[in-house]
């Protein structure tokens, strides 16, 4: 756990729209430009402006011609420099309950005018907390959207999940695996591991935990990040990032049932400050980890990685997690997982409340607000996976650090009842595939720092409060 991830304030007004960046080129060149919509191909833009692909590969610096995104302002080089022809086949208006994806200029008041609706109801539908900050090439969902004026840019949703389990599930976060028999007893059938990962390291030195869990019975999943805290600026190396991922899905009989993609690339604990971008992970990391992972094995799940639950947003350190999320629905992040990796860790009330939290407001204190803003991130496309789910109980442990104060009134039995309710939540809603309680059998405590003791279901006496109230929520 880390003391960034709990970092929750008001989010800074003044916080620039996400830009989308171009190549600068000298005036005599730039023909035209276009705005790329949603559903768009580069070879489809080249036929309708009667130039090639490689051009516009060229014109725009573009690495990936099979990754554009909505939103992008691309330069055309053309012949003529004019106008471009009519689109051949023009995006359809929203229907009701459909999506728009915004344009330069846009507000949410000239949205919510253009489909009849309301900016509140804009606002609540796509759990945006500042109602003056949107941004070009995000993707809304609009209630009841009566299509206007016509300028909706809708396409249709992203493909089903390709393999991985189906169904819902629930796991436990263990770092030794020394209590399968509790995990067992109490239902679960998955186990999460965690490998922080190095250029260098051999992909085969994870069969043998992989192979652990099989042969006692539970599906695994590999949480596969950074070993480097705090990485510098261009620290991670993406390439050879995919290919490890690559590697471990190739372990045939020892390759892992689901690899969670990076973890917590919102802040600048786990990816490099300045450089934090929902489009990057995208484009660098996810999409090309995703086609590496299905071209080895394609019955492994693909999870993204799961975001530090936080509204602290300085543009630099930190994300807001809710601003990341509309920027990797952007960049088309659906297409290349299936399930929506989430933590929700931060908890001190019932996982169906939504106020009284000691922290503050902030949907992140909170459990369904959390869970919905995940799941509506991706219009309902893809399911939710909850990679960690945890309260942190201080019972039984010399006090509770500082920084996690917010907990200091949570007790065992709270903690028990509250996993229970918040597994039962998830398994009811049929949004959601897999729970990992955070955690089983964790034993480091630090009473100044991280508390990762303190979430344990099996606590420092041999008890475990949480046992039988999560049995009797876990299908069978």
């Amino acid at each position: 756990m880390k003391k960034s991830r709990f970092l929750v304030g008001l989010l800074i007004a003044s916080l620039a729209l996400l830009l989308v960046s171009a190549t600068y080129m000298d005036p005599a060149y730039l023909d035209t430009t276009y705005v790329v919509q949603r559903g768009d191909t580069l070879t489809r833009i080249a036929a309708r402006f009667n130039t090639t692909v490689s051009a516009i590969v060229v014109a725009n610096n573009i690495s990936n011609p099979n990754l554009i995104f909505a939103g992008d302002t691309l330069i055309i080089p053309t012949d003529d420099g004019g106008s471009p022809p009519p689109d051949p086949s023009p995006s359809p208006s929203p229907t009701p309950g459909g999506t728009y994806v915004v344009r330069p200029g846009d507000t949410l008041s000239s949205i919510a005018r253009r489909f009849g609706t309301t900016v509140q109801a804009l606002a609540a539908l796509n759990n945006i907390v500042n109602v003056n900050l949107i941004y070009v090439g995000q993707t809304l969902n609009v209630p009841g959207a009566s299509g206007g004026d016509g300028g909706g840019d809708t396409a249709p949703p992203p493909p089903p999940p390709s393999g991985g389990s189906s169904g819902f599930a629930v796991g436990g976060q263990t770092q030794s695996f020394a209590h399968p028999d509790l995990m067992r007893n109490i239902g679960m059938t998955w186990v999460k591991r965690q490998h922080k990962w190095a250029p260098g390291d051999d992909p085969g030195g994870l069969a043998g935990v992989v192979r652990e869990g099989h042969d006692r019975g539970f599906k695994v999943l590999l949480s596969i990040t950074g070993r480097n805290t705090y990485p510098p600026p261009d620290g991670i190396d993406f390439g050879a990032y995919v290919e490890f991922l690559r590697g471990v899905a190739s372990l045939g009989g020892d390759a892992p049932d689901a690899i969670e993609v990076w973890n917590e690339m919102n802040i600048d604990f786990e990816w490099p400050a300045g450089q934090i971008s929902p489009q990057s992970y995208v484009n660098n990391m996810l999409a090309p980890a995703y086609n590496a992972i299905k071209g080895a094995n394609g019955n492994i799940m693909v999870i993204s990685g799961a975001l530090a639950p936080t509204g602290f947003d300085n543009g630099n350190n930190a994300w807001a997690d809710n601003r990341y999320l509309q920027g990797m629905a952007a960049a088309g992040a659906a297409r290349y997982m299936d399930c929506v990796g989430v933590h929700h860790n931060a908890g001190a009330t019932a996982p169906s409340a939504t106020s009284g939290h000691p922290g503050g407001s902030h949907y992140s204190w909170y459990f369904r607000p959390t869970f919905d803003l995940y799941y509506n991130a991706f219009g309902g496309s893809r399911p939710v996976c909850f990679t960690e789910l945890g309260y942190l109980s201080g019972d039984g442990f010399e006090r509770i650090p500082p920084n996690f104060s917010w907990a200091s009134g949570t007790s065992l039995a709270e903690q028990a009842q509250w996993l229970a309710q918040a597994v039962q939540i998830a398994r009811d809603s049929n949004r959601a595939r897999l729970v990992i309680i955070y955690n089983v059998d964790f034993t480091t405590y630090d009473p100044n720092g991280d508390p990762q003791a303190g979430y344990a279901i099996l606590r420092p006496d041999g008890g475990c409060p949480a046992c039988d109230t999560l049995a009797a929520q876990i299908p069978r």
